[in-house]
C-alpha cells in the first residue's frame, strides 16, 4: 500500500524505535540475576524508545498534539490532531526476554483514529492501517481477518488482570464461559499485537476490560480496517477512553460476544 505522509513518518519512527528496543533486549538475558536491574534496565529502554519516536514525529510535525504512556499528554498548536504512542507494549514479556514486544503508534483527527503503525522487532512484523484504506503487514499482504464460522474452530485472545487487578473476577468469569466452547485462549500480554493479530487472522476475537488508548488506539484501526467488527463491551462506552474492548470476524461476532457480555457488569 502506498502511504500517506503522515503514515510514512510513523513507519520511520516504529522502525527507528524498535532498532532500539531489539539492542537492548539482547542485553535483557544478562540482568536476570537481579530484581532491580532488569526492572530500571527495561524502564530506560522503554523512555529511550519514546524519546527517539517523539524526536521523529515533532520533527515531521511539530504542530500535533501528544499522548504517550510514558510522558503524558501534551497540546500542540494544532487541536485536531494529535499522536497516540505506546513506545513498548508488553512491557513483561520484555523484562522476561519473551520476544513478543511491540512500538504502537496512532494519529487522531478530530477525535477519530485515522492512521496506526504496530511495529514487532522481533519478529520484524509491521502492521499498519490507514481510514478506508485497508490494513497490511509489511510491503506487500493485505490483512484480512478469519473466515471461521464455527465457535468450537477459533482461538480467542485477551489480557488476564495480574496481581489481583480489579478486572480479575470478571475475566475469570468469561474463561469459565468461553474455554468449553472455543479451540483455545491465548494470553500473550501486549494488546496491540492482540489486535494486529486479529487483523492478520491469527486470533479470531479478542476482549480486554480497563486498556488505556496507548494500548489500543492503533490496533483498533488495523482491526477494522481488516474486517473486524469492534465494538465496546457495554453500550454507551467509549472505546478509548472506559478500555473496554470486543472485536471478532463478523461470522462468530455475535456467539462470541453474548458469551462474554453474559455478565451483567462490565
Amino acid at each position: 500500500m502506498q502511504g500517506s505522509a503522515n503514515l510514512n513518518v510513523m513507519i520511520k519512527a516504529a522502525r527507528k524505535a524498535g532498532r532500539s528496543l531489539a539492542k537492548d533486549f539482547r542485553e535483557v538475558e544478562n540482568l536476570q540475576v537481579s530484581t532491580k536491574g532488569p526492572g530500571d534496565f527495561v524502564s530506560k529502554a522503554d523512555l529511550a524508545a519514546e524519546e527517539i519516536i517523539r524526536e521523529e514525529l515533532t520533527l515531521a510535525r511539530p504542530n500535533y498534539g501528544w499522548l504517550a504512556e510514558e510522558s503524558g499528554e501534551t497540546a500542540g498548536k494544532d487541536p485536531t490532531r494529535r499522536w497516540i504512542i505506546d513506545p513498548l507494549d508488553g512491557t513483561t514479556n520484555f523484562l522476561h526476554g519473551m520476544p513478543h514486544f511491540a512500538v504502537s503508534i496512532a494519529l487522531e483527527h478530530k477525535g477519530e483514529i485515522v492512521s496506526a503503525v504496530v511495529y514487532d522487532p522481533s519478529k520484524d512484523e509491521l502492521f499498519y492501517a490507514e481510514k478506508g484504506a485497508g490494513a497490511w503487514l509489511n510491503n506487500s499482504q493485505r490483512l484480512r481477518v478469519s473466515a471461521r464460522s464455527r465457535l468450537i474452530e477459533c482461538v480467542f485472545s485477551t489480557g488476564v488482570p495480574f496481581a489481583g487487578g480489579k478486572y480479575l473476577p470478571a475475566t475469570l468469569q468469561d474463561l469459565a464461559r468461553l474455554m468449553p466452547t472455543c479451540a483455545g485462549v491465548r494470553r500473550w500480554g501486549a494488546a496491540s499485537l492482540d489486535l494486529a493479530y486479529v487483523a492478520a487472522g491469527r486470533y479470531d476475537g479478542y476482549w480486554e476490560r480497563g486498556l488505556q488508548p496507548w494500548d489500543i488506539a492503533a490496533g483498533l484501526l488495523i482491526a477494522k480496517e481488516a474486517g473486524a467488527l469492534v465494538q465496546p463491551l457495554r453500550e454507551g462506552q467509549d472505546l478509548l477512553e472506559d478500555g473496554h474492548v470486543l472485536t471478532a470476524a463478523e461470522p462468530i461476532f455475535e456467539s462470541f460476544a453474548k458469551i462474554i457480555r453474559a455478565r451483567p457488569d462490565v
